[in-house]
C-alpha cells in the first residue's frame, strides 16, 4: 500500500526487435530495444484524452470502422497504412495526422529511459549464461525507474504489452524476482521501497491503453537513433522518424547532479 500523500507514477514499456538469439548478424535482429515511458497518476489523464482526440479528429470517419472498437496506435500499422491508417495514403490527410501526432507527443508529460542490447555482443561474451534480452533489460529500466522513484520519495508500478502466455508468464516471474531478491547492483529493498505491486501489469494491445501506444510508437525510433549515435548503422536520411524522436529528446531521465543522459535515459547493453 503506497502512503498517502506520496505522488504516483506508472511505467510503460514496449520493445523493437525481438528477444532471440537468431540471425544476429542482421541488424534488425541484432539489437533489441525496450522503452519505457512514465507519467504521474496526475499527468497521464490529460495525455490519454490528447491520444483519443488525435485519433478521432482523423480516423472516426474511416467508413469501415466498427464503433465499438477503440482504434489502436500501432506503429507497424501506421507504417503500412493499413485498416484505418489507409487514410494516410493520402498525402494531405498524412501531413496533418504527422504534424498532430508530434504535437501530441511532445507535449506529454513523460519521461523515458531507453535500453538497446547487442545481443550477439552480449551472446559472444556469456554463452550459455547470457541473460534472456528483454529481462536483462526490463533490469536495467527498473534500476533506473526505481532510482528516480526513491530519489524524489515516489512510489510507481509498471505495465508491459502481453505478448502471449509462456513469454508473459516469464516475464512476471522475471519481473517479480528482481522485486524479491534485488539484482547484481542493488537490493531487494531499493526495489521493494519504491514499486507498489511485486506484480507487472500486462495488458493487451486492444485494451486500448495510451501509454503503451506511446512507448510503441516511440521504441523504433528512439532504437535507431541510439545505433546510429554509437555508430552501429548506416544515416537513413530524412525519415519521420528523427522527427518523432526529437519532439522527445529532452524527456529522457538523466543524472540529477550533472544533466548525463547515458547510463540514466539511454542504457547500452553489455555496457563493456
Amino acid at each position: 500500500m503506497t502512503e498517502s500523500g506520496l505522488r504516483r507514477y506508472r511505467l510503460y514499456l514496449d520493445e523493437s526487435g525481438d528477444h532471440t538469439y537468431q540471425a544476429l548478424d542482421q541488424p534488425s535482429h541484432r539489437y533489441l530495444g525496450l522503452t519505457g515511458c512514465y507519467f504521474t497518476f496526475e499527468d497521464y489523464p490529460a495525455f490519454s484524452h490528447a491520444l483519443e482526440q488525435l485519433k478521432y479528429d482523423h480516423f472516426a470517419r474511416y467508413p469501415h470502422r466498427d464503433p465499438d472498437q477503440p482504434i489502436i496506435l500501432h506503429r507497424n500499422d501506421i507504417i503500412n497504412k493499413r485498416g484505418v491508417f489507409s487514410l494516410l495514403r493520402d498525402s494531405e490527410n498524412e501531413e496533418r495526422f504527422n504534424d498532430d501526432l508530434l504535437k501530441t507527443f511532445g507535449d506529454a508529460r513523460c519521461q523515458i529511459i531507453s535500453v538497446v542490447i547487442d545481443k550477439k555482443k552480449h551472446l559472444e561474451r556469456y554463452g550459455d549464461q547470457a541473460f534472456h534480452p528483454y529481462h536483462y533489460c526490463l533490469t536495467a529500466i527498473l534500476e533506473r525507474y526505481c532510482g528516480f522513484l526513491n530519489y524524489f520519495n515516489a512510489r510507481g508500478d509498471v505495465m508491459a504489452e502481453a505478448r502471449g502466455g509462456t513469454e508473459d508468464n516469464q516475464l512476471k516471474s522475471a519481473y517479480r524476482r528482481i522485486y524479491e531478491s534485488g539484482t547484481l547492483w542493488r537490493d531487494k529493498d531499493f526495489f521493494q521501497n519504491a514499486l507498489t505491486s511485486k506484480e507487472i501489469k500486462l495488458k493487451r494491445k486492444k485494451a486500448n491503453i495510451a501509454g503503451l501506444q506511446l512507448s510503441d510508437c516511440l521504441a523504433y525510433p528512439i532504437k535507431q537513433t541510439m545505433l546510429l549515435e554509437k555508430g552501429r548503422i548506416k544515416d537513413p536520411g530524412d525519415v519521420f522518424g528523427k522527427c518523432v524522436y526529437e519532439v522527445v529528446s529532452k524527456k529522457f531521465n538523466r543524472q540529477i547532479y550533472d544533466g548525463r543522459l547515458w547510463g540514466y535515459g539511454k542504457i547500452w547493453l553489455p555496457t563493456k
